[in-house]
């Protein structure tokens, strides 16, 4: 069915969601968190992220080990697993509530109003995977950030620095926080194909007139005193 303005703003809030749900998958999968370049061999190049570290030669190619124990890692590792984790969980949740309560699609005659706090609700959802995505990710750049500048730290040690999956993650997370914004926002607008009950009251024909003679309109008449019911 053709969808009004409303539902293209509910439809937009979606694909935003869905696309900022894909990439904050992505984000934590991906083992560029952290880059690290060695001066004394350029041709090496070590990246870490919540799962893995890996060691990147260009003559063996790429070696990656997965962290043995999840108690030894940093505490803004540890903290940005469990909420990456959540945010999918809270993205995913958001996506089928607010894809059931598109105004565009129509699942047994369901109610405008329950669609829309449906909506409402996805939208929220996706506005909280938005807050559980970009904190995770700002600590551990702001971590990096700490011991880059540590002046405790001599010259010649090799510093970590930002990798590429930190930037995929505030992509991810500002994309679900402009999809849930969209969702909420087409909650608040008005349904434009809710009728009044008196005109559809006025398209009804009469009781007393076959349908095969009505031709659309009708007008009252008064019922004789003498009517005998």
């Amino acid at each position: 069915m053709a969808c009004s303005f409303r539902g293209g703003v509910q439809l937009g809030g979606l694909l935003l969601s869905v696309l900022g749900w894909v990439s904050s998958c992505i984000t934590t999968i991906l083992p560029q968190w952290k880059t690290l370049n060695l001066d004394l061999n350029e041709m090496e190049t070590w990246i870490s992220g919540l799962w893995e570290a890996c060691v990147s030669q260009e003559e063996a190619g790429t070696v990656c080990k997965a962290f043995e124990s999840f108690l030894s890692l940093p505490q803004e590792l540890q903290v940005a697993r469990i909420l990456m984790v959540a945010s999918h969980g809270l993205g995913l949740l958001g996506l089928l509530l607010s894809g059931y309560g598109l105004e565009c699609f129509q699942f047994h005659r369901s109610r405008g109003v329950f669609k829309t706090r449906l909506c409402l609700l996805g939208g929220a959802l996706e506005a909280s995977a938005s807050a559980t995505t970009l904190f995770p990710v700002s600590w551990v750049a702001y971590a990096t950030f700490q011991d880059f500048w540590d002046d405790s730290v001599p010259d010649i040690v090799p510093r970590w620095e930002f990798g590429d999956a930190l930037f995929l993650g505030w992509a991810a997370g500002l994309l679900l926080a402009l999809g849930g914004l969209l969702l909420i926002i087409s909650a608040c607008l008005g349904n434009e194909e809710v009728s009044s009950p008196w005109m559809a009251a006025a398209t009804a024909p009469p009781v007393c007139v076959p349908i095969e003679e009505f031709d659309g309109s009708f007008h009252l008449t008064r019922r004789p005193v003498n009517q005998v019911i």
